[in-house]
């Protein structure tokens, strides 16, 4: 991910933090939840001079590659936890 990238990923969610707040990201529907996001989507499209489409497309794309960084990372410190296992019952991870 480039730095250009890592701040609009940035910049998108902290705006999320702000306007979501504590709402349950899995009983909120995504299309309520890029609506809530459009301003500062709109924006940064501006910025970027890009239709707000590419920057709704750029940003899912970004939060899967950031979803899949922390998901393969935490594979990685778990497997460490695995190898002092003798014998015994692997942690398992799914």
């Amino acid at each position: 991910m480039t730095d250009e990238n890592k701040e609009i990923l940035a910049r998108i969610n902290s705006y999320a933090e702000s306007t979501l707040g504590e709402i349950d990201p899995q009983k909120v529907p995504v299309s309520q939840q890029l609506e809530q996001l459009k301003p500062v989507m709109e924006e940064l499209a501006r910025e970027k001079n890009v239709s707000l489409e590419d920057m709704f497309i750029l940003y899912m794309d970004l939060q899967s590659e950031a979803s899949c960084s922390a998901q393969k990372k935490l594979e990685d410190s778990l497997v460490d936890l695995n190898d002092g296992v003798d014998g015994g019952m692997p942690l398992l991870f799914r």
